[in-house]
């Protein structure tokens, strides 16, 4: 498994298999802003609208391939405030099924911190579904929970809540 940075002049060649993954995610219930069905149309614009983040480097996006195939993605995303310069967000962790359960979320996540440290970002944060697995993972990954929304956002269940993390980073 090679995880590496998605460049700009790549990216277009790069959005169908990213529309793949996220509307993999979504049909096995993850929790990413979007719910079922999702078009191809639909996803495929979301990476677009990535684009101009990444031409810009406010937006990193990684990429874990085996035999060059996109098996997952994350982005690292500079917070926007001015009052901010040292913390980025984490989005968009998501890998295809097919290559769960390998370890490439771990991967992606230890590429995207130590880029966050090579831009010199002391703080990340994000949030994510909350409650079971995925809060394991990421307090796994030494992240701190925060504590939870509740009934943050819907999926096909109805509401559930989100739980807030963050990291704090040594520098490089």
């Amino acid at each position: 498994m090679i995880v590496r940075e998605l460049t700009a002049s790549e990216y277009v060649n790069c959005v169908p298999r990213l529309g793949d993954i996220l509307i993999d995610a979504v049909e096995s219930g993850a929790g990413v802003s979007f719910m079922t069905p999702l078009s191809s149309e639909v996803a495929e614009d979301y990476w677009r609208k990535q684009l101009p983040g990444i031409s810009a480097g406010t937006t990193v996006q990684f990429v874990a391939e085996e035999n060059n195939v996109i098996a997952g993605t994350v982005l690292l995303i500079r917070a926007w405030a001015p009052n901010q310069p040292h913390r980025c967000d984490v989005a968009k962790l998501l890998v295809h099924r097919d290559f769960r359960r390998k370890g490439v979320g771990t991967l992606l996540m230890q590429a995207l911190e130590q880029k966050a440290r090579d831009l010199n970002y002391s703080l990340v944060t994000f949030d994510a579904v909350g409650h079971g697995a995925v809060e394991k993972f990421y307090s796994g990954l030494g992240f701190t929970l925060v504590g939870h929304i509740p009934g943050y956002a819907y999926d096909t269940k109805g509401l559930h809540d989100t739980a807030i993390f963050y990291k704090r980073l040594t520098p490089p």
